[in-house]
């Protein structure tokens, strides 16, 4: 029976990977590629034994969640530069001290000077986003 080969393309598309991340792999010896013309070919046994090393070491049989990613940005009123400041710090503090289950996620302020504006954006996952939401509008209330 005949070896089946892949090129670096059509690895990335199977695995979700970005080409230039199969690339380093091949380059760093994690994955055993050959070099056919100026493409790399890696055969299915390689391919399943790279696959079979780099299985994460923990198999659960729960069934998997939906990973779902949010983008939101938010445009904050505020009366001058010093106030966006101070709200981008207590901010930045809450997303820099977030508990490991929010996963990878980010957030960026900026000042707009000329509308008296904190723009505020998020990407992350749900309860992240949710927490900083939240978080902005125990800000925005008028106290009383």
């Amino acid at each position: 029976m005949p070896e089946t080969y892949y090129t670096v393309d059509k690895i990335s598309e199977m695995l979700s990977f970005h080409p230039k991340t199969i690339q380093r792999y091949i380059r760093e010896g994690k994955l055993r590629a050959n070099k056919v013309g100026k493409s790399w070919r890696v055969t299915g046994h390689d391919l399943s034994v790279f696959l079979e090393q780099n299985r994460p070491e923990k198999e659960t049989e729960e069934p998997l969640e939906l990973r779902v990613e949010v983008s939101a940005v938010i445009d904050m009123d505020v009366f001058d530069p010093e106030e966006a400041t101070r709200i981008s710090n207590l901010l930045n503090g809450a997303v820099n001290s977030k508990p490991p289950e929010y996963g990878r996620c980010s957030m960026q302020t900026q000042y707009i000077p000329e509308q008296n504006k904190l723009r505020i954006s998020l990407w992350g996952g749900i309860e992240f986003t949710e927490a900083v939401i939240a978080s902005i509008a125990q800000l925005s209330r008028k106290p009383g």
